[in-house]
C-alpha cells in the first residue's frame, strides 16, 4: 500500500487542540483509504452486483459508512441536520443476517455511484466541520461527542476490511488491478508445520473505563481465564496443509464435521475453499482481491470456521492426538509469549497487518514473532469461542446492536488481524467476531490439549416473557410494591422457624430468584418450572452468577441490563439449588421428601390442579408445609372450566377458589393461619405494568 496508515490514535494525552489535530487527521486518512478501496472497481454496474447473497451490493457499503456518520451524530445531538433522510435510511442497515437486515433487493430503488459519491463529500465536509468545533476535553471519553467521531472513524476501518472481502467475491471482470492495492509476489514450498510448546497461566482481558484508546463496548469489562499448558502449530495453516484434508476426502466426511458444518457443506456443495478456482486445464488459482494467481502452496488456507473445525476433527483423527482450534484466551497466552506481546498497534516490521506491505496474504513462514509465526497479522485466526461480554459489560447507548446481537452463540471471536485490519482492528484488545460460515481473510492454526473447550451461552435474552420474568424476579421494585420472588421465599422461611428445613421444592420457579432465595434456609432446594425457557435461564445464572436481559421500552426501543447474584448476597446459594424441567402434575419419582413445597402462581396455570394436589401430598414429608400463592385468575385458556377449583357457581351458589382448595386438601392437610394478600408488580414496558394481589395460602400435611 502506497498510502500512508495512521494508527488509532491514543485519547488521553496532549492538548486539547493538539487531540483535536491528531482525530481530524486520523479522520482524513480513514476517509481517504476507504474511498481509495472503491478505485479497484471496474464499472458502475459493478456496485450493484450482490457478491453475496447474504449482503447487500458494493453500493450499499460505499453509502453506509458516511451515513453511519450521520444517523450516530444525529442520536448524540451534535448535528440536529440530515444531510439526506433517504439515504441515511437505505444505507442504514443490512451488513447481517439479523432480523432487522432487510436484504430483499425488491425494497431497494439504489441511486447512482454518482450520487452517492456526492453524498460522501457532503458527509465529509459535516464530519470535518464537527471536529473542528465540537468542544472536546482530554481525555475523550465515552459519553462524550468526540467518541462517537471516534466510533464512526473505526466503523470505516471495519468495513474497509469486509468490503474487500465482498471485492473478492465479485466476479473477477468486475474489478481491477490497482498500484495502491498489490498482491505479495513471494510464494514457495509450503513449511512442515511442527507444534511448539505455550506457557500459560492466568490470562486477564478486556480494558479498563480509562483506556487510552478508543474501543468497542465488547472490549471493556474484565474476564480471567486459568490456561494451561499446551502446543500451538508453529504457522498457520497453509493451503498445501490444509490440500491433505481435501485429498482425505474431507469435505465429503460427515464425521469430521459438526451438524451445522455439514449441514453448510451440504447446501454449499463445497469441495474446497471459496478463495480456491479451478481452471479449465484442472490446475488451482488463488483469487485475491482484484486478481487470480497460482496457487500459492505456503500462503495461509482461508476458511470460514465450520472448515477449519473440520480440519481439526481430521487431524485429530490422522494423529491420534487431541487436535482443535485454540480459544481466545489461548491466543492471548501465544500472544504473550511472541515478540509483540508489548506493542499496542503492532507497528513492527514483521507482521502483515495494517496494510504496510500488501493488499493479500504472504507465506506462512516470512514473518516470526518468537516461536510461532503469524500470531498477529496474514489472516485472522479463527477461535472456538463464541463471543460474549466481559464481567462488567455495557451496551453503549448510541450503538446498541453493535455487540449484542452477536452474543446469541453463533457469532466466533477470531483473533490477530489480517493484511487489512487498520485501527481498532490492529490492536491487542479487539474483539470481532463473525457468524461461523462467514468467510473473511481468516485462516486459522491449531492447538494440541487434553483440556476441552467450555462453550457457555452468553446471550442478552430477548424473548419478550423470558426477559420479563428475569426483571420480576432479578430487577427493579416498582411502585414500592417489594420483590415478589423474594417476598414469597422470606414468607416460607418466617414459617419454617422451628420445622425441619432439610429439603425444599419451588414448583413453578420461572427464572429462579425464589429458589436462591429458599437456599438461604434449606439444605437443599429444587426449582422445576414447565417452561425449558426459564430453566435455562436458571442454570445460567447458576453457573456464571450473572444473567443479562433486554427489555422493550417504547416500540422497537430496548434497554439492557446485567444482573449478579452477589448483588442480592445469594452467591453462596448457588451449591444448594438444582434447576429441572418438569410437569407439576407428573413428577418424576426422584422429587420428594420435602419439607417445604411452594407453588408460586401456578395453581391456575394448570389444566388439572385437583390431579396436581393429589399428586404433590405424596411429596411432602409428614409435618410439612405446602404453601401456594395465587391470584386466582382462572382462564379456560389455560385450566378447562370443568377443573377450575373455584370462581365459579355450583348449583347456583358462588364457590370461591379458597373454599375449593379446602376442600380439595382437607383430608390430608390442615389450614395453618389466615390467608395473606401478597402484591406484585411485572414490568411489561418503560410505561406498563401489571399490578396484582396473590393470595398467600398454608397447608400443613398431617402425621
Amino acid at each position: 500500500m502506497t498510502m500512508e496508515i495512521m494508527s488509532s490514535p491514543r485519547l488521553d494525552q496532549g492538548t486539547p487542540e493538539v487531540l483535536r489535530g491528531n482525530i481530524l487527521a486520523y479522520f482524513k486518512n480513514s476517509w481517504d483509504v476507504y474511498e481509495d478501496l472503491f478505485e479497484v472497481m471496474s464499472s458502475d454496474e459493478s456496485y450493484f452486483t450482490r457478491a453475496d447473497p447474504l449482503r447487500h451490493p458494493i453500493i450499499f457499503y460505499l453509502g453506509h459508512t458516511a451515513t453511519f456518520f450521520i444517523n450516530k451524530m444525529v442520536l448524540a445531538k451534535v448535528i440536529s441536520k440530515r444531510v439526506d433522510s433517504r439515504f441515511e435510511s437505505i444505507f442504514a442497515i443490512g451488513v447481517d443476517e439479523m432480523s432487522w437486515d432487510d436484504l430483499n433487493e425488491c425494497n431497494y430503488e439504489w441511486p447512482t455511484v454518482a450520487e452517492v459519491w456526492e453524498y460522501r463529500k457532503k458527509v465529509r465536509a459535516v464530519v470535518e466541520k464537527c471536529i473542528e468545533q465540537l468542544e472536546l476535553n482530554v481525555p475523550v471519553k465515552w459519553e462524550d461527542p468526540f467518541w462517537v467521531i471516534m466510533m464512526g472513524i473505526e466503523h470505516e476501518r471495519i468495513h474497509l476490511e469486509t468490503s474487500s472481502v465482498l471485492m473478492r467475491q465479485l466476479p473477477l471482470d468486475q474489478v481491477k488491478e490497482n498500484e495502491n492495492w498489490p498482491v505479495c509476489p513471494d510464494s514457495g514450498e509450503a513449511p512442515t508445520n511442527s507444534m511448539e510448546e505455550v506457557k500459560a497461566g492466568t490470562i486477564i482481558e478486556g480494558q479498563p473505563v480509562h483506556h487510552p484508546y478508543f474501543a468497542w463496548d465488547n472490549e471493556f469489562g474484565v474476564n480471567k481465564t486459568d490456561v494451561k499448558d499446551f502446543k500451538a502449530s508453529k504457522f498457520l495453516v497453509s493451503n498445501e496443509e490444509f490440500y491433505e484434508f481435501i485429498k482425505a476426502d474431507g469435505y465429503k466426511t460427515e464425521k469430521f464435521w459438526t451438524e451445522e458444518g455439514w449441514a453448510w457443506r451440504n447446501y454449499t456443495q463445497a469441495e474446497q475453499p471459496t478463495f480456491w478456482v479451478k481452471t479449465a486445464t484442472g490446475d488451482l488459482n488463488l483469487r485475491c482481491m482484484t486478481k487470480e494467481i497460482p496457487i500459492p502452496w505456503d500462503w495461509p488456507a482461508e476458511v470460514n470456521y465450520l472448515e477449519a473445525k473440520a480440519f481439526c476433527n481430521w487431524k485429530s483423527e490422522a494423529t491420534g492426538k487431541p487436535i482443535r482450534l485454540p480459544t481466545e484466551a489461548e491466543w492471548h497466552a501465544m500472544l504473550q509469549g511472541s515478540s509483540l506481546a508489548d506493542q499496542k498497534n503492532w507497528e513492527g516490521n514483521n507482521a502483515n497487518i495494517n496494510l504496510k506491505s500488501y493488499a493479500s496474504s504472504c507465506p506462512v513462514n516470512k514473518n516470526g514473532q518468537g516461536n510461532l509465526f503469524d500470531v498477529v497479522g496474514n489472516v485472522w485466526q479463527w477461535t472456538e469461542t463464541p463471543i460474549s461480554g466481559f464481567s462488567g459489560f455495557r451496551v453503549h447507548p448510541l450503538y446498541d446492536d453493535f455487540s449484542t446481537p452477536t452474543f446469541d452463540s453463533k457469532h466466533n471471536i477470531f483473533k490477530g488481524g489480517s493484511w487489512i485490519s487498520t485501527g481498532n482492528e490492529a490492536s491487542p484488545f479487539s474483539r470481532y467476531a463473525f457468524r461461523r460460515h462467514f468467510f473473511q481473510h481468516a485462516g486459522f492454526r491449531y492447538v494440541e490439549t487434553e483440556t476441552e473447550v467450555d462453550i457457555r451461552i452468553d446471550v442478552y435474552e430477548t424473548d419478550d416473557l423470558v426477559s420479563q420474568y428475569c426483571e420480576f424476579h432479578f430487577g427493579e421494585e416498582y411502585y414500592k410494591v417489594p420483590n415478589f420472588p423474594k417476598a414469597t421465599a422470606d414468607l416460607c422461611i418466617n414459617l419454617m422457624k422451628g420445622r425441619s428445613a432439610k429439603r425444599a421444592l419451588d414448583l413453578g420457579c420461572a427464572t429462579g430468584r425464589s429458589t436462591f432465595e429458599l437456599a438461604k434456609c434449606f439444605d437443599k432446594v429444587t426449582g422445576i418450572d414447565f417452561s425449558a425457557r426459564f430453566i435455562r435461564v436458571g442454570h445460567e445464572i447458576q453457573q456464571t452468577g450473572k444473567i443479562r436481559y433486554a427489555l422493550p421500552h417504547e416500540g422497537e426501543l430496548l434497554t439492557y441490563h446485567e444482573r449478579f447474584l452477589s448483588d442480592f448476597d445469594l452467591d453462596e446459594t448457588v451449591e444448594k439449588v438444582e434447576f429441572w424441567q418438569g410437569d407439576a402434575h407428573n413428577l418424576k419419582e426422584q422429587f420428594s421428601n420435602f419439607d417445604l413445597v411452594m407453588a408460586s402462581n401456578l395453581i391456575d396455570r394448570l389444566y388439572n390442579p385437583a390431579r396436581f394436589l393429589t399428586h404433590i401430598t405424596e411429596r411432602i414429608n409428614p409435618g410439612g408445609l405446602l404453601v401456594l400463592f395465587s391470584p386466582y385468575t382462572w382462564l379456560e385458556e389455560f385450566t378447562p372450566k370443568e377443573n377450575w377449583l373455584g370462581g365459579i357457581k355450583i348449583d347456583g351458589e358462588n364457590v370461591t377458589t379458597l373454599e375449593g382448595l379446602s376442600a380439595a386438601l382437607k383430608v390430608d392437610f390442615n389450614s395453618v393461619g389466615e390467608p395473606l394478600e401478597v402484591p406484585f408488580v411485572i414490568r411489561e414496558t418503560g410505561r406498563k405494568f401489571q399490578h396484582t394481589m396473590s393470595q398467600m395460602t398454608v397447608w400443613e400435611k398431617k402425621h
